[in-house]
């Protein structure tokens, strides 16, 4: 039977230090952003509910909120889409 090809496939190491895996940090899933701060997107596979893969990475603008997550505006070549994500997948982008 062949394998599944979900959203969460081959993401459960993603970008995860060796030192750091089983510790969750309280202090990033309760960050809070305004609207217009900048952020990078980063996913963290620890926590579910990510972002797709392919926006591992790409900085953006919270537009809007909805529930605890937060809408990224991002450029994703000519395209400007809105991700829904959750705030442990962001960093801030403080200039």
């Amino acid at each position: 039977m062949r394998g599944s090809r979900g959203i969460r496939h081959k993401t459960r190491n993603l970008r995860l230090k060796v030192r750091d895996k089983r510790r969750i940090r309280i202090r990033r899933y309760l960050q809070t952003f305004d609207l217009g701060d900048l952020v990078a997107i980063a996913i963290d596979p620890r926590y579910q509910s990510i972002p797709h893969p392919r926006f591992n990475g790409n900085g953006g603008r919270i537009v809007g909120k909805q529930g605890r997550a937060y809408y990224v505006q991002i450029r994703d070549g000519e395209k400007i889409k809105k991700i829904l994500t959750t705030p442990e997948h962001l960093v801030s982008l403080k200039t």
